[in-house]
Protein backbone atom coordinates (compact mmCIF):
# COMPACT_ATOMS: atom_id res chain seq x y z
CA UNK A 1 0.00 0.00 0.00
CA UNK A 2 1.27 3.41 -0.88
CA UNK A 3 -0.85 5.54 1.43
CA UNK A 4 -3.01 5.37 4.51
CA UNK A 5 -6.09 6.60 2.62
CA UNK A 6 -6.76 2.98 1.67
CA UNK A 7 -6.85 1.87 5.30
CA UNK A 8 -9.96 2.54 7.36
CA UNK A 9 -11.41 1.25 10.65
CA UNK A 10 -13.69 -1.74 10.55
CA UNK A 11 -14.29 -1.74 14.30
CA UNK A 12 -13.72 0.82 17.05
CA UNK A 13 -14.27 0.02 20.70
CA UNK A 14 -13.23 1.38 24.07
CA UNK A 15 -11.89 -1.01 26.69
CA UNK A 16 -12.74 0.68 30.01
CA UNK A 17 -10.60 -1.70 32.07
CA UNK A 18 -7.39 -0.83 30.23
CA UNK A 19 -8.53 2.70 29.30
CA UNK A 20 -7.63 1.98 25.68
CA UNK A 21 -9.24 2.65 22.34
CA UNK A 22 -8.97 -0.47 20.19
CA UNK A 23 -9.25 -0.02 16.44
CA UNK A 24 -9.35 -2.86 13.94
CA UNK A 25 -8.29 -1.41 10.60
CA UNK A 26 -9.03 -2.80 7.15
CA UNK A 27 -5.41 -3.98 6.88
CA UNK A 28 -6.48 -6.55 9.55
CA UNK A 29 -4.17 -4.99 12.14
CA UNK A 30 -5.72 -4.21 15.49
CA UNK A 31 -4.16 -1.11 17.02
CA UNK A 32 -4.56 -0.06 20.64
CA UNK A 33 -4.20 3.50 21.92
CA UNK A 34 -4.32 4.40 25.60
CA UNK A 35 -6.66 7.25 26.47
CA UNK A 36 -3.69 9.06 27.98
CA UNK A 37 -1.71 8.85 24.73
CA UNK A 38 -4.67 10.06 22.68
CA UNK A 39 -5.34 12.91 25.11
CA UNK A 40 -1.78 14.25 25.16
CA UNK A 41 -1.47 13.90 21.36
CA UNK A 42 -4.91 15.32 20.61
CA UNK A 43 -4.92 17.13 17.25
CA UNK A 44 -6.90 19.98 18.84
CA UNK A 45 -5.72 23.58 18.84
CA UNK A 46 -5.67 23.38 22.66
CA UNK A 47 -2.82 20.85 22.48
CA UNK A 48 -1.19 21.31 19.06
CA UNK A 49 -1.73 25.06 18.78
CA UNK A 50 -1.72 26.65 15.36
CA UNK A 51 2.00 26.08 14.81
CA UNK A 52 4.79 23.93 16.25
CA UNK A 53 5.88 26.77 18.53
CA UNK A 54 2.42 26.85 20.12
CA UNK A 55 2.44 23.15 21.08
CA UNK A 56 1.26 22.63 24.67
CA UNK A 57 2.74 19.92 26.85
CA UNK A 58 0.24 18.79 29.46
CA UNK A 59 0.83 16.48 32.39
CA UNK A 60 -1.51 14.76 34.78
CA UNK A 61 -3.35 12.65 32.22
CA UNK A 62 -2.25 9.17 33.31
CA UNK A 63 -5.71 8.25 34.55
CA UNK A 64 -7.81 10.03 31.95
CA UNK A 65 -10.60 8.02 30.39
CA UNK A 66 -12.88 8.23 27.39
CA UNK A 67 -16.57 8.94 27.89
CA UNK A 68 -17.66 8.96 24.27
CA UNK A 69 -16.68 8.44 20.65
CA UNK A 70 -18.56 10.25 17.90
CA UNK A 71 -18.22 9.69 14.15
CA UNK A 72 -17.17 12.66 12.02
CA UNK A 73 -18.23 11.89 8.49
CA UNK A 74 -16.50 8.82 7.06
CA UNK A 75 -13.00 10.01 7.86
CA UNK A 76 -12.63 10.56 11.61
CA UNK A 77 -13.91 10.34 15.17
CA UNK A 78 -14.23 12.92 17.90
CA UNK A 79 -13.17 11.57 21.28
CA UNK A 80 -14.74 12.87 24.47
CA UNK A 81 -12.43 12.56 27.46
CA UNK A 82 -13.52 12.49 31.09
CA UNK A 83 -11.44 15.61 31.85
CA UNK A 84 -13.79 17.60 29.62
CA UNK A 85 -11.57 17.73 26.53
CA UNK A 86 -13.63 17.07 23.41
CA UNK A 87 -12.32 19.21 20.55
CA UNK A 88 -9.83 16.95 18.79
CA UNK A 89 -10.86 15.31 15.52
CA UNK A 90 -8.91 12.08 15.05
CA UNK A 91 -8.83 11.19 11.36
CA UNK A 92 -7.97 7.66 10.27
CA UNK A 93 -4.67 8.96 8.89
CA UNK A 94 -3.86 10.66 12.18
CA UNK A 95 -4.61 7.48 14.18
CA UNK A 96 -2.33 5.52 11.85
CA UNK A 97 0.37 8.18 12.29
CA UNK A 98 0.00 7.95 16.07
CA UNK A 99 0.51 4.21 15.81
CA UNK A 100 3.47 4.46 13.43
CA UNK A 101 5.21 7.23 15.43
CA UNK A 102 4.24 5.97 18.89
CA UNK A 103 7.75 5.41 20.31
CA UNK A 104 9.10 8.75 19.11
CA UNK A 105 6.03 10.76 20.13
CA UNK A 106 5.79 9.15 23.56
CA UNK A 107 9.50 9.65 24.29
CA UNK A 108 9.27 13.29 23.24
CA UNK A 109 6.18 13.77 25.39
CA UNK A 110 7.86 12.32 28.49
CA UNK A 111 10.96 14.44 27.89
CA UNK A 112 8.98 17.66 27.39
CA UNK A 113 6.80 17.29 30.46
CA UNK A 114 9.85 16.48 32.59
CA UNK A 115 11.56 19.65 31.29
CA UNK A 116 8.52 21.60 32.51
CA UNK A 117 8.44 19.97 35.93
CA UNK A 118 5.28 18.02 35.08
CA UNK A 119 4.52 14.34 35.54
CA UNK A 120 1.99 11.93 34.07
CA UNK A 121 0.23 11.91 37.46
CA UNK A 122 0.04 15.70 37.82
CA UNK A 123 2.18 18.72 38.60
Amino acid sequence: MTGTDEIYPEEIRYDRASRALVVLFSDTVEREFTAEYLRVESPSAEVKGHSASQRQWIGGKKNVGITGIEPVGNYAIRILFDDGHDTGIFSWDYLLELDRERDRLWSTYLEKIAERGLTREGR
